[in-house]
């Protein structure tokens, strides 16, 4: 059999995938594995390249390939499918995941680490709860409309104003109602402190991480965004520069230019939403800190974002912000240099 050189992995729950291909390109086998056979199909190989899908368990797989010696690269599925012939199947993916990792311009994802995982996983279940109390209290505040009260937007009056609510005996709610709302403001205020033992807890991480310790001094990224970044990100070295990391983001303009004009419109929002909503909540605050005047001739940093503010206004400067920090971050981790101030206004 012809030494396969590049292998191209469809994973799923139960059967895998593999299509190889030799030196040359030519299909050497294209077959199916059950889960327990995987591990010991690459064992058994040559050293070549594997290309997996970055999806589901895709970085646990690439983990334990690597640890055989080969060299994993993960692909966005949005990269593999136009390459996928005729009609899916996991014959037709394998070959099409195996055509896109041989391709000199293929972007790939860096395999995760376990750590790197946790935290991810972290994030997860962050995002979950708090999507649930926001869930929670807009639906205290419309079962309280219903009842003629009306409170304003924000989870803040409805902690506030719902204890007061619930035992004013002159707005006209009975008494199965106020049991109701009783029993809604404890669940209230226990995810309000699952949430806080959660923060806790990655606070700890956070702190226990050099590279989240040296994120956090960048002005806009706390606990959360610093980890956050760590745990998506990876690797920063595989982006070039800055500006690659805040296009991996969605941080950079979408471009339609034609004919020598370059057109410019609003950013791509490509990539990870969940870091860029962070960065440019990080960036609006920042934006809340420097809206003073500006004390020094030399703190250009204030001068420049103060001047997008007057130019676009808050909600274009804040982007602007984020992108700034992504560099900046991207400096930080790529180079493990500590934040300095004066390199940032440049």
């Amino acid at each position: 059999m012809k030494q396969v050189c590049r292998i191209g992995l469809d994973i799923a729950k139960h059967k895998f995938q593999v299509h190889g291909v030799d030196k040359h390109g030519k299909d050497v086998f294209n077959k199916q594995l059950n889960r327990k056979d995987v591990l010991a199909f690459f064992a058994n190989l040559p050293v070549c390249t594997v290309g997996l899908e970055a999806c589901g368990g895709a970085h646990y797989w690439g983990r334990e390939i690597q640890k055989l010696g080969h060299t994993v690269g993960l692909i966005s599925p949005r990269h593999v499918k136009p390459f996928v012939i005729n009609n899916k199947t996991d014959a037709a993916d394998a070959r099409a995941i195996c055509e896109v990792a041989g391709r000199p311009s293929t972007r790939f994802v860096s395999v995760k680490t376990e750590e790197q995982q946790d935290m991810s996983a972290w994030h997860c279940v962050r995002e979950r709860l708090l999507k649930s109390r926001t869930a929670l209290a807009n639906q205290i505040r419309g079962l309280l409309s219903e009842k003629g009260i009306i409170l304003p937007q924000g989870i803040t009056h409805v902690r506030k104003r719902l204890p007061e609510i619930v035992e004013d005996p002159q707005n006209g709610l009975s008494i199965k109602a106020r049991d109701l709302f009783s029993d809604l403001y404890t669940e209230l205020h226990e995810a309000d402190e699952r949430l806080a033992e959660l923060d806790h807890k990655m606070e700890a991480i956070t702190k226990a991480n050099e590279h989240c310790t040296r994120l956090m001094k960048v002005p806009g990224i706390g606990p959360v965004t610093a980890s956050a970044l760590v745990a998506h990100v990876g690797d920063a070295k595989q982006f070039k520069n800055g500006r690659e990391l805040a296009a991996y983001l969605g941080l950079t303009p979408r471009e339609h230019s034609s004919g020598g004009k370059q057109k410019l419109l609003g950013i791509t929002k490509r990539g990870n939403t969940y870091i860029r909503k962070l960065l440019i909540q990080g960036a609006r605050n920042v934006c809340r800190a420097w809206s003073g005047i500006v004390e020094t001739a030399n703190d250009k940093r204030k001068a420049w974002l103060q001047g997008v503010v007057a130019r676009r206004g808050q909600f274009v400067a804040s982007v602007a912000q984020a992108n700034k920090t992504a560099r900046i971050a991207w400096a930080v981790l790529a180079r493990g240099e500590e934040y300095q101030a004066a390199k940032a206004t440049n």
